[in-house]
C-alpha cells in the first residue's frame, strides 16, 4: 500500500490514537481482491488479509485513531459521539492517486464508547459489506470493504452472537457532525479544520471569491445527487443522523438500511425509527434538514460583525439542493422508464407509473425490468384496476412516438438494475455465515457486482421476488 496519512497532520483533539483490539480466533469470510487491486496491496498484504482485516497486524507508521465528531440523532442534539467502535487505520493512494481510508470496523473500545463494548456482529458486518458492494456496482459512491472476518469469540447484543471486523474504504469519513463537535468543544480549531477538509476534497474552491461558499455549494450538490441516485434505485439508508452523512457525498455507515421491493415509500425498516422520521420518501427532505444544520455551523467562518450576511448567503447556497435533486431523479427517473428527457410529459408519465406500483403493491425493481422489456401484458396482470394501467399505458406510447426507440431501450438498460440485495437475500447469506458457510455470501457478491446484466447461472428465483403481500417486511434493529 502507498500510504498517504492526512488526518493526522489536524490538531489533536480531533481524534485519539488507539490500537485495535483483536477478536480472539479470527477466521476468513470474504476478500475483495478486485478492491485491493484498485488500492495497491501487495501480494504479501493480500496473503495477510485476514490478519489485516481482524486488526492483528497494524499499517506502519500509520498510526490507528478514533476521530471525534458529535450529531443530531433522530432530529435531536446527541451530543459528543465518535468513533466508538472503528478505527482509521490508513489513509492510502489508490491506483488513480486518489486519497482512501481504510476504516476498521469492531475494533473494540475507544475513549468514544461510552457503554458500547467496541464491537461489530457477523449480521451487521456481512449486510454492511455486501450494501457497500451493491451500491457501488449501481454507480452510487459508497464506502466499501476489503474484506471481513468472523471469529470464535462471541459478542454479546439481544443474544450471543458471533463477532467479526470489517475493514472498510471510503473518500471520506469527515462527516457532517465533525463540525458539530468543533463548535461546540473546540471552536477555534473550525477555520483550520474547514481549510484542511477543502484542500483535500474540493481543492478547485480553493480558486472561488468564497472558497467557503464554493464549498458548501459542492457539498450541497453533491448530498443532492447522491440522495436522488437513492430515491432512483428505491435504497432507504434507514439512519441519516448528521453524522451519518459526509461531506463528500458518498454513503455511509450502513445500519438498518434496505432495498424497496414491494413500492411503499412509507415502509420503515428502521426498527428503532419509531415515527418513520427515516422512511424512503423522506430522505430528501431529511437530507436538506441535515445540510442546514451543518450550514449554521460554518456561520462562524466570519468575522461576528459579517455574520449575518455571511450566514444569508449560506441560506441561500441551500436553495441549491432542491434545483440538483428535481434535476438529477426526474432525468434519472426518465431514463428508467424510457422516455424522453426533454419531454414535458415524461415527468408526469412516470410519476403515475410510480401510483401504478404503490397502490398495486408491486416490485419497484421488477417492475421497472418489466416495462424494459415490454412484457405490458405481465404489468396488466398483476394489476387490479387494469383502467388506470391502461391509461398510463397509452400515455407511455404517446410520448414514445417518433421517437428513437433503439437509444430510449438502451438507457433503460443502464438504468434498471435486474439485481438489488432484498432483505431476504443478505438474510440467508448471514444464516449460512452463522454456520460457518460463506458461500451464499459469496454468490450474492459475484451476483450483485453486475446487476444491470441477467446472470441465469448465479441468480435464484428468490432474488427475483418481493416476500408474499402477507409476509411481515423486515425492520432491521439499530443493534450492530
Amino acid at each position: 500500500m502507498q500510504l498517504n496519512p492526512r488526518y493526522p497532520q489536524l490538531n489533536a483533539k480531533l481524534y485519539r490514537e488507539q490500537m485495535p483490539t483483536p477478536l480472539k480466533g479470527a477466521k476468513a469470510g470474504h476478500f475483495n481482491e478486485a478492491l485491493a487491486d484498485e488500492l495497491q496491496w501487495s501480494a504479501e498484504e493480500k496473503q495477510n488479509w485476514v490478519e489485516i482485516c481482524s486488526g492483528q497486524h497494524t499499517i506502519t507508521p500509520f498510526q490507528p485513531l478514533a476521530m471525534a465528531y458529535a450529531g443530531h440523532q433522530f432530529g435531536h442534539w446527541a451530543g459528543a459521539l465518535g468513533d466508538g467502535r472503528g478505527l482509521l487505520i490508513a489513509q492510502v493512494l489508490n491506483k488513480k492517486q486518489q486519497t482512501v481510508d481504510l476504516h476498521l470496523k469492531g475494533a473494540g473500545q475507544t475513549p468514544f464508547s461510552r457503554m458500547g463494548d467496541g464491537r461489530a456482529v457477523l449480521r451487521s458486518v456481512i449486510r454492511e459489506y455486501l450494501a457497500g458492494h451493491a451500491l457501488n456496482a449501481l454507480g452510487i459512491p459508497s464506502s466499501n470493504a476489503v474484506g471481513f472476518t468472523s471469529s470464535l469469540q462471541g459478542v454479546q447484543r439481544e443474544k450471543l452472537e458471533p463477532g467479526a471486523m470489517l475493514l472498510r474504504s471510503a473518500d471520506s469519513h469527515i462527516r457532517l457532525g465533525h463540525f458539530e463537535w468543533i463548535n461546540q468543544y473546540a471552536p477555534e480549531l473550525l477555520s483550520d479544520f474547514t481549510q484542511h477538509c477543502i484542500s483535500w476534497h474540493y481543492p478547485e474552491c480553493l480558486k472561488a471569491e468564497s472558497p467557503i461558499l464554493a464549498f458548501a455549494k459542492a457539498v450541497i450538490e453533491k448530498t443532492a445527487i447522491l440522495v436522488a441516485n437513492w430515491q432512483l434505485v428505491g435504497f432507504a439508508h434507514g439512519v441519516m443522523n448528521t453524522d451519518n452523512l459526509n461531506i463528500t457525498g458518498s454513503t455511509l455507515d450502513f445500519g438498518p438500511y434496505g432495498f424497496l421491493e414491494r413500492f411503499r415509500p412509507s415502509w420503515i425498516n428502521n426498527h428503532s425509527d419509531h415515527q418513520g422520521r427515516y422512511t424512503y420518501e423522506k430522505q430528501p427532505s431529511i437530507a436538506h434538514w441535515n445540510l442546514w444544520v451543518w450550514l449554521n455551523q460554518l456561520v462562524y467562518l466570519a468575522p461576528k460583525e459579517t455574520r449575518d450576511t455571511f450566514k444569508a448567503e449560506l441560506s441561500d447556497t441551500l436553495s441549491q439542493f432542491e434545483i440538483t435533486f428535481l434535476e438529477k431523479y426526474q432525468t434519472g427517473l426518465a431514463c428508467k422508464m424510457g422516455l424522453p428527457t426533454f419531454h414535458k410529459e415524461s415527468f408526469d408519465c412516470s410519476l403515475n407509473f410510480l401510483r401504478i406500483l404503490q397502490q398495486e403493491k408491486l416490485d419497484y425493481t421488477q417492475s421497472f425490468i418489466a416495462l424494459q422489456e415490454k412484457r405490458y401484458t405481465d404489468l396488466r396482470d398483476d394489476c387490479i384496476n387494469t383502467d388506470v394501467f391502461d391509461e398510463f399505458l397509452e400515455h407511455y406510447h404517446q410520448i414514445r412516438e417518433n421517437q428513437d426507440i433503439e437509444a430510449l431501450q438502451q438507457s433503460m438498460q443502464e438504468h434498471n438494475p435486474h439485481y438489488i440485495l432484498r432483505n431476504h437475500m443478505a438474510q440467508d447469506a448471514i444464516e449460512a455465515a452463522e454456520r460457518d458457510d460463506f458461500s451464499e455470501v459469496d454468490r450474492l457478491f459475484k451476483l450483485l457486482a453486475n446487476p444491470f446484466t441477467k446472470q441465469p447461472t448465479l441468480e435464484k428465483p428468490s432474488d427475483l421476488v418481493p416476500p408474499a403481500t402477507d409476509v411481515p417486511e423486515i425492520s432491521i434493529s439499530c443493534s450492530s
